[in-house]
Formats: structure tokens, C-alpha cells, sequence
């Protein structure tokens, strides 16, 4: 056991020492690194129950020193609703790979939403077209907020659409991020009509039913698809997927649990016709974008590197500035 303690890590503490720049320059690194060959494949354990669900996301980096992370999710779309408590909550636990030393425990809400979006981000620099200036997010809640702001950071925006079935919620939405982010932000209430005017488009929902067809998008839009993170969850339609330039952060993951799956299961794709894992685009062995009218769609089932980065920069950021508390479990 670490003689010094586990470090703790709250909320306040990973907001205040975690910005979203530097969570977009620690995932793209991880991205990087798997592309290259220099991380194995991360690894994910789900569990349903009939409101929601669990899901273990593991993996390892090497970096300053060798890391590895587990994150542990509850998902629960219902939650605010019915009690009043957050959608994912959850922890993640950091240890030294070396040796199994268990290294610092931190709260994974806020760090499953940044890391979230940093993946969008890193993923628009290399898919999107470069004079993308309109953007739709679907989905207004706080990871539709944080996937705005992300998105910002990459893409001169101009324009942004607010679509959410609540439409006080996607009122908010605009009038909070219009001012945030010195851009127009304007609710809507017809989706497909939103996004065929559209450069960009992010999902972040927990619908079970398509949201978008072939027939709502226009040639050369970036589609970042977040919400589908189990079998159950469906975004994008069969057809879209079909055709459209398909990249997955995690192929068997995608496979398995994100809009992939549906594509797969409808017969109209098979794994060879994915283009490539994101990992791969950001180190170079495959092209990105290729031309301007290519509809492109980043397939995100959340990456358990990006945890193992987010969380690793965490902890070497609060060693530095002694941050946080500290916890033995020593006898």
C-alpha cells in the first residue's frame, strides 16, 4: 500500500484542477498512443437492470510512469426525474502499474463528461471539414453542453442548434451558452430540418429509437454519435450508417453496444466496412477526411484510455499543487 496514502479527488477539486484543453490534449495523446501500438486494448464489463445500468472500463497507459485506471459507472437516465440525482455517477480508481500500488480514488462524473467531449473534439479536428461554422447538438443536457464548448475549442462556430424533447430545456441551453460562448445559439424544434443546415452534428442522448435517417443529413457533415453506450440505446438509423464513412474509438466496442451494433444487426454493414478506429487516424496510418462531401460519423462508445489519461493528469497535477485529501487503508 501507498505509505503516503490514497489521494481523494472530489468533484470541486477535479473542476478546479481539470480544464477542457487540457483533457482534449491527454485524450488525443491516448488516442495516439493506441493507434501506435504502445497501449493494449482497453477492456469494459456492463450490467442492466431495468432503469438503467453499470458498466467497468479498464486500461492501462504509459506515461510519466505506468498507469492503470477502473471506472466504475452507475447509469441511470431517470434519475433526475424520480430522485433527483444525477444521471452517471460513479468513481474511478488510479494505481501505479508497476507494481499495483493503488494510487488515488476520484469522483468520475465530471471526468466521464470531459473526456467525453475532449474524444468529440479530438475527433472533429481530424473529420470535420475545416470551415465548419454550424453545429446541431441533440441532446441539451450537461453533456450536450460540454460537447458545445469542446467543439468551440476546435471549430470556428458561428451558429449552434439546440434540440431537445424538452424544450425548456433546450431553451436554457441556448440562452446559457449564447452568452457563455459569444455564439448563436437557437432552440428548434424539428431536428432533421436543424441538422441538413448543418456542418456538424452530436447526439448525446439515451434514445432508443433512431434519431437521424440518411435523408436528414447533407453531404460533408461530421456526426459525432455519443449517446449509444449499450445495446439498448440507438441514435442513428441502419441507413445512415450504411452511408456514411463510419470511425469507431473502440471497434469491438462499438460492435457490441454503440450505433455499429444496430448497423450490424440490420445486415447493411459488416466490421470491414468501418473505416478505421480514431486511434489509428491520429497516428497517421489511416486518412481522415478525404473530401468535402464525405458524411462522416464518429461512433463513441467511450474509451476507457481517455479515463486512464484524464484521471493519470489528475493525479500528477494535484501531486504537484498538494491538492486533495488523503486516505490509508493501512493497518
Amino acid at each position: 500500500m501507498n505509505a503516503e496514502g490514497i489521494l481523494l479527488l472530489t468533484a470541486r477539486e477535479i473542476r478546479s484542477l481539470l480544464t477542457l484543453d487540457e483533457c482534449i490534449a491527454a485524450v488525443e495523446h491516448a488516442f495516439r498512443a493506441y493507434g501506435e501500438g504502445r497501449a493494449v486494448a482497453p477492456a469494459v464489463l456492463s450490467m442492466h437492470t431495468d432503469a438503467g445500468g453499470f458498466h467497468v472500463k479498464a486500461g492501462m497507459l504509459e506515461l510519466d510512469r505506468s498507469y492503470f485506471a477502473a471506472k466504475v459507472n452507475g447509469n441511470f437516465p431517470e434519475n433526475n426525474s424520480r430522485f433527483g440525482l444525477p444521471t452517471i455517477q460513479g468513481v474511478i480508481v488510479l494505481c501505479d502499474a508497476a507494481n499495483g500500488v493503488p494510487l488515488a480514488v476520484m469522483d468520475s462524473r465530471d471526468i466521464t463528461s470531459l473526456r467525453t467531449a475532449a474524444a468529440t473534439a479530438v475527433a472533429a479536428k481530424y473529420l470535420a471539414r475545416l470551415d465548419s461554422r454550424t453545429i446541431t447538438i441533440c441532446g441539451c443536457g450537461n453533456q450536450g453542453r460540454i460537447q458545445l464548448k469542446a467543439l468551440s475549442r476546435i471549430c470556428r462556430l458561428e451558429t449552434a442548434f439546440a434540440y431537445d424533447t424538452d424544450g425548456e430545456e433546450a431553451m436554457r441551453f441556448s440562452q446559457d451558452l449564447t452568452s457563455e460562448l459569444n455564439i448563436s445559439v437557437k432552440p428548434v424544434s424539428n431536428l432533421a430540418a436543424a441538422v441538413r443546415q448543418s456542418d456538424i452534428c452530436v447526439t448525446c442522448t439515451p434514445s432508443r429509437q433512431p434519431l437521424l435517417g440518411a435523408g436528414d443529413v447533407r453531404p460533408g457533415t461530421f456526426i459525432a454519435a455519443v449517446g449509444a453506450d449499450n445495446p439498448q440505446k440507438h441514435e442513428l438509423h441502419p441507413s445512415l450508417m450504411a452511408n456514411s464513412k463510419v470511425v469507431c474509438d473502440i471497434l469491438e466496442q462499438c460492435a457490441v453496444m454503440g450505433d455499429l451494433h444496430h448497423a450490424l444487426d440490420a445486415g447493411v454493414m459488416t466490421l470491414a466496412n468501418v473505416h478505421a478506429e480514431l486511434g489509428e487516424i491520429v497516428a497517421g496510418k489511416k486518412p481522415g477526411r478525404e473530401s468535402n462531401e464525405e458524411i462522416i460519423i464518429f461512433d463513441s462508445t467511450g474509451m476507457a484510455l481517455q479515463d486512464v489519461a484524464a484521471a493519470a493528469f489528475l493525479f500528477e497535477k494535484a501531486e504537484k499543487q498538494r491538492a486533495g485529501a488523503r486516505l490509508s487503508f493501512a493497518d
